[in-house]
């Protein structure tokens, strides 16, 4: 497809394949905008616009106000994350798995690390697969308050951004003592954890169980019951529960065109299947139902967190393998054996066994696995991410034809789409 730009108006956009289409430009300097001969308006929302909360170009052809057709770019930020997985070792990938979701990156690191585990046989000891359940379940919280609380702003309530903002920050203060990174956290490593976890954070994490209740409610009394908010969204972009499943939809999404699938639950990993909790489902698909599936799998979130904070084991928190697990430096200094391990970790990387594996979790936007092709070498042969933005992107078209522009935006806000997982 090519484009023509006027050379003396730079803010004119036309329409590519303009031989196809019978367009002429718009009269009036500044306006971003085709007007087509018969009235319509071809706009575009994105690349780079405040509602599509990252990197997205959508062109889209409106009568008046409604939306008639849609045309979406998928891979417009391409990073080829899956291609340097070719190239990186297991553990150098972790920090490519850090941005793909960037909204909630434990979870993206843990989905990896137990796809490389899984294919190695190898099993973390209990004290590390508690707290990778709990900085998970913290991740999700604050995913979805990025959602709900965008939601919100992108539909004029602002409020409710601020309430849930600031225990977002309190999540990321608990993530950065842990961890020592704000966002992109890089914890897990390939048996367990980076190192053990800091004296307060049991505390930590249970002053958080104690405040966020409450943001929670009044969160809810601020949306869930407002006339405003309900119009803008009840309704809006609905889905059935069929075309859900022919999308390839998953999570959060997926529930709430009432499909009752959690990875969690289907295919449980870690603890999950010794925790008790609900899985939030909804109706009809629409924003509305995205809102409130979210805003119970946050409370469903604190009853996970809170049955593991008093419960986190005493002992180890990697797994006993140095041919695997680096050891620690004041080992490495004293010790032939541990320097030698150390060396060959460093030099020849990390030996996956031969095979063919894939392994899912249930991140915040859904199903998110990671298959790996090994050829027994320090790199895998092939990677490859199902990332769960992708296929709810795909669907953005039909969810928003025929509705209105100002609902394009709510579509895409209770989607969450990320794009950088989206085009990773």
């Amino acid at each position: 497809m090519k484009g023509s730009v006027d050379a003396n108006n730079r803010n004119f956009i036309y329409v590519p394949d303009k031989d196809k289409v019978n367009w002429k430009p718009v009269e009036q300097p500044g306006v971003r905008a085709v007007k087509l001969a018969d009235g319509r308006m071809r706009i575009n929302l994105g690349p780079s616009h405040p509602s599509t909360h990252g990197i997205l170009e959508n062109h889209l052809i409106l009568d008046g106000e409604t939306i008639e057709s849609v045309d979406i770019t998928i891979g417009y930020v391409h990073r080829c994350f899956e291609k340097l997985g070719e190239h990186y070792g297991y553990n150098q990938f972790l920090v490519c798995t850090d941005r793909m979701n960037y909204v909630s990156t434990p979870m993206n690191n843990i989905g990896w690390i137990l796809a490389v585990e899984s294919l190695m046989g190898i099993t973390a000891p209990p004290k590390a697969l508690v707290v990778r359940m709990i900085i998970a379940e913290l991740s999700r919280i604050i995913d979805h308050i990025i959602c709900l609380g965008i939601l919100g702003v992108d539909l004029g309530a602002f409020a409710s951004f601020l309430y849930m903002f600031h225990q977002r920050e309190n999540v990321y203060q608990i993530l950065e003592k842990l961890t020592g990174a704000r966002i992109n956290n890089t914890f897990c490593r390939i048996g367990g954890l980076e190192h053990d976890i800091y004296p307060d954070f049991k505390a930590d994490v249970k002053t958080f169980l104690k405040q966020f209740p409450k943001v929670l409610k009044e969160t809810d009394a601020l949306l869930t019951k407002s006339r405003i908010f309900y119009d803008r969204t009840k309704g809006v972009g609905k889905i059935s529960a069929e075309r859900a499943l022919a999308y390839g939809f998953t999570g959060p999404n997926l529930r709430a065109a009432g499909v009752d699938f959690d990875v969690r639950v289907s295919n449980p990993y870690m603890y999950y299947d010794q925790v008790e909790f609900d899985v939030p489902v909804g109706e009809d698909g629409g924003v509305y139902d995205r809102y409130l599936v979210r805003l119970e799998e946050m409370r469903q979130s604190l009853r996970i967190i809170e049955q593991l904070a008093d419960n986190i084991p005493e002992g180890a928190y990697h797994a006993d393998i140095p041919h695997a697990y680096l050891p620690s430096k004041q080992k490495v200094y004293s010790s032939m054996e541990d320097l030698i391990y150390h060396f060959k970790i460093i030099q020849h990387g990390i030996r996956v066994p031969i095979g063919e594996h894939y392994f899912s979790t249930e991140a915040a936007n859904g199903e998110l696995g990671f298959s790996i092709v090994s050829r027994g070498e320090r790199s895998p042969y092939r990677v490859h991410v199902r990332r769960p933005c992708f296929w709810y992107y795909q669907a953005f078209p039909e969810l928003i034809t025929g509705g209105l522009l100002a609902d394009a935006v709510a579509n895409l806000s209770s989607l969450n789409v990320i794009a950088g997982e989206l085009d990773c």
